[in-house]
Parts: C-alpha cells; structure tokens; sequence
C-alpha cells in the first residue's frame, strides 16, 4: 500500500524537493544570501516533510486498506469510515452501487425460486399421468412390449426425477435432515426400482453389507445411490453388480458399488463429475446428458460424503462413497 500512496504522491513529493533545490540554487548564485542557513533551513523543511508524509500516509491509506481487503460480497462493515471529501465520494459510489446489485440479487432469487417452484409443480403433474401409465404398462399380457414400454417409461421417470433434483440441489442446505440411516433399506428400494431394466439387461446383484448405519439424508443420499446404479446398469450387460459396505481404521462406513461394464477410460477419470461431460471414447450414445454424475457429486458436498471413482476400461469400475461419522454432523445439526 506505500508504493502505491508514494506513486499518488509522487507529483507532490517532486514539487516539494524542486521548490527546494530552487531555494539552494538561489543562495548558491546570491553572494547575499547564507548557504549554511539556507542549507539548515533546507534540512529542517526535509524532516517536517517526511514526518508529515508518514502521517498522511497512515491516515489517508486506512480505508483504501479496507477496500484492498474487503471480500467481494455485499457487506460493507468492513470497510473503514471515510474522513476525506474524495474518500467520501468513493463511499457514496460503492454504497448506491451496494443497494442496486443488492435489489438485482433479490430479484434474481425470487425469480429463481418461482422458476422452480412452476418446474416442481409441473414436474409433479406430470408424474400422475406417468403412474397411470405405468399401471397400463403392468397390466399389458405381451411380455416382449411390456417389457419395452417399462424401459421407456422408467427412462423418463429418472430423467424426470434427475430434474426435480437438479432444481432442488440450489436449496440443498434448506432440505436437509441428518439421521441415522439402513443402507440396507435405501439399496434395495434403488434395485427394485430397476428391477425391469436390470431383468431385461440380465444383471443381477452381488450384496455384502457389513455395516448398514450411516448418518446422511434419506431423500439425497437415494439420489446420489440411484444415480451410481443408474450409470452401472446403463454401461453393463449379462453380469452381475456387486454392492458392499465396510468400516475403515477411521471408523467411516464405506459403501462400495462395483459394475463390470464397460468400465471409463483413465483420461475421462478426472472429468467424470464435470457439469455435461459424457466421454471421449468413440461411443455412439446420444441419450447421454452428462448430469446425474455432477448433480451425485453436487449433492455429496453438504452431505460429507467423499465419491472416489477407480476403473479399468473394457473390465470394472468401482465406486466408493465415504459417510461421516456422527461427529462430523455436529455443526449442521445443531444449527
């Protein structure tokens, strides 16, 4: 902040030491004039100069310093008071700047909200013609179309359903409840939702779960589940998923989801959560929307829990997902 106070300065300092070497030059080419008292007076002009520079400084630079520091966000608390007419002028610019982007934030949250809001209740009308239509699915005597038509209707009720979720992720931390959770239940409620499609597909289930208690959100954590089961029997064919859960030495619940598909390539790795990544591998998928893994991902954060993703391509990919323990909950429960 100095360097910068003595560049603003610095026309100022220089008219000073002019005005001074002028006075010198002066008493120098003047026989009538004292040098030495000219020097002294020089010297004691210097001093008084420099003294007053540094209390300038440490008085003008005070609530620049707070502006250098304050985060870019709407407080302004942190922002020192301004004393000077060009400091105020600062002040009454970033305060009306302050209101208007606060009234455009306001309108833009309502806004959002009452999108939404009309998506959700939209979302929800159309779910009551999609389960009479699966009830029309049920009681259809050819097996070969019903079959079909269950595929095509449980595709649209997860798109659907990875919507409703992608709207509500913005407002997670309103939406959550931690309890103590059976991973057993959330699992097997999961697999018979795809049960059609995993008969249809041949894929079965291998189930170990050693450890069944979690601390998570029962809607949420489902969400993340479904969308790892969803990818591992969209990428599989005529095997089994094997799903267990173990304990670490640090006392976390690991539930592991392991498919024998198609697996991913290692430079697809890093980007799999990315927001409509799909692949770079020459598949000639186009149904694809790149979204439930980033929206899994998204909607782990809050919940603790860590997604770890290994694969090796043509052979398996494994997915690990690391809960809290109850202790980690503390602060965003007691809240």
């Amino acid at each position: 902040m100095i360097k910068h106070f003595f560049i603003e300065r610095c026309s100022w300092i220089f008219l000073f030491l002019s005005t001074l070497l002028l006075i010198i030059f002066v008493a120098w080419i003047d026989p009538a004039i004292s040098i030495p008292s000219i020097l002294y007076t020089v010297f004691l002009c210097a001093i008084i100069f420099t003294i007053f520079i540094f209390v300038r400084y440490h008085k003008e630079s005070k609530y620049y310093k707070s502006l250098k520091e304050w985060e870019t966000n709407l407080d302004l608390t942190n922002i020192a008071t301004a004393k000077s007419p060009f400091e105020k002028i600062v002040e009454e610019s970033i305060n009306s700047q302050t209101e208007y982007l606060k009234r455009d934030a306001a309108k833009s949250q309502t806004a959002l909200e009452q999108e939404k809001d009309e998506l959700l209740s939209w979302i929800h009308e159309v779910k009551t013609p999609l389960t009479a239509m699966h009830v029309m699915i049920e009681h259809l005597e050819d097996e070969k179309v019903k079959s079909q038509l269950t595929h095509e209707w449980l595709r649209i009720h997860l798109l659907l359903d990875q919507k409703l979720y992608h709207k509500r992720l913005l407002f997670i931390e309103n939406d959550l409840f931690i309890e103590k959770l059976d991973l057993k239940t959330v699992i097997f409620k999961e697999i018979k939702n795809l049960q059609s499609w995993c008969i249809q597909k041949g894929i079965g289930f291998d189930i170990e779960l050693e450890h069944q208690e979690v601390y998570s959100d029962s809607k949420w954590l489902s969400f993340i589940i479904r969308q790892i089961l969803t990818n591992a029997v969209k990428y599989s064919e005529d095997a089994d998923i094997i799903i267990k859960t173990y304990q670490k030495q640090s006392g976390q619940t690991t539930l592991e989801i392991k498919d024998f598909g198609r697996g991913i390539n290692p430079k697809d790795l890093p980007r799999i959560f990315d927001k409509g990544f799909t692949t770079t591998s020459n598949y000639r998928e186009n149904n694809a929307t790149g979204m439930g893994l980033y929206l899994a991902k998204k909607a782990a954060k809050p919940l603790l829990i860590q997604i770890d993703v290994t694969s090796i391509p043509k052979t398996e990919t494994t997915f690990l997902l690391s809960f809290p323990k109850q202790n980690d909950f503390h602060q965003l429960t007691s809240m």
